[in-house]
């Protein structure tokens, strides 16, 4: 069995853990608490598919819309009942470690937003995605170059630093753009302590001292962005996405909020 590195105390708490506990914190079908692994996987699909074969059938559409040069480059488009010129709208991108997942099966917010007056995009793609409503999601990818993913994804040390959204803030300006523009960082109440230590880092980081917080890549908070964090209280990594289904679902009802006070 690996044994934790020896690191300094004041370094990110992965780093002490052993390739096994890595792997299994990074492994969001082992902390389902539920139907376990198996079930968990199989129920996420087919609530998918069954919502995206519902959306499609009931929902005004345009399918398989090409916004690249690459294959997999394509979305499908939902319009609510009432349609106007200046729709606001939400943009989805699946999860899946970009090894899996489609826009086929993704269709889970459609009918509940589209029967508030929101259009949905699904977004299919080749490569790693970005968002604004970012759920459970690993924004330093350092920790995968240690464990199983690394080889699937062909992930180096180097691809690590260069495309975590975390170190991207660096690069960044000091405040967006657009000020207006609000990040929801969301995660579960059952996701693993590292998906849960990782988005609430990423929105406000660690608590370090002064020193300390200028060595270390930019939080969206002292980003200065309009963000918010939101731990969903009693649902796992893949409920979070399939409970979209339901209309009066907490975080559908975030999502309304959100797009219709503040106008994302």
């Amino acid at each position: 069995m690996d044994v934790p590195r020896q690191v300094p105390e004041s370094e990110s708490p992965w780093k002490k853990m052993s390739k096994e506990e890595l792997e299994n914190q990074y492994s969001p079908s082992r902390w389902v608490v539920r139907l376990g692994a198996e079930g968990a996987l199989k129920t996420y699909t087919e609530m998918g598919k069954q919502a995206t074969k519902s959306a499609q059938a009931t929902r005004t559409n345009l399918l398989n819309v090409p916004y690249g040069d690459g294959e997999g480059e394509k979305l499908d488009i939902y319009f609510p009942e009432a349609g106007s010129e200046a729709l606001p709208f939400l943009v989805f991108l699946h999860g899946g470690y970009w090894q899996s997942g489609s826009k086929d099966e993704s269709a889970f917010m459609v009918n509940p937003l589209t029967a508030q007056g929101v259009a949905v995009v699904v977004v299919a793609y080749d490569i790693a995605p970005k968002g604004f409503f970012l759920l459970s999601g690993i924004y330093d990818l350092e920790p995968l170059v240690h464990i199983f993913w690394k080889e699937p994804l062909l992930l180096t040390p180097e691809d690590a630093q260069r495309t975590s959204p975390q170190w991207l803030l660096e690069a960044a300006p000091r405040r967006p753009a657009d000020p207006a523009c609000h990040v929801l960082v969301i995660v579960g109440q059952y996701d693993s302590p590292e998906f849960r230590r990782q988005s609430r880092e990423f929105y406000q980081g660690p608590h370090r001292s002064l020193a300390q917080m200028f060595s270390e890549p930019r939080t969206l908070c002292r980003g200065g962005w309009k963000a918010s964090f939101e731990e969903l209280q009693d649902v796992d990594h893949f409920e979070i996405v399939w409970k979209l289904t339901q209309k009066d679902y907490g975080l559908n009802q975030i999502i309304l909020k959100t797009i219709f006070q503040d106008g994302l």
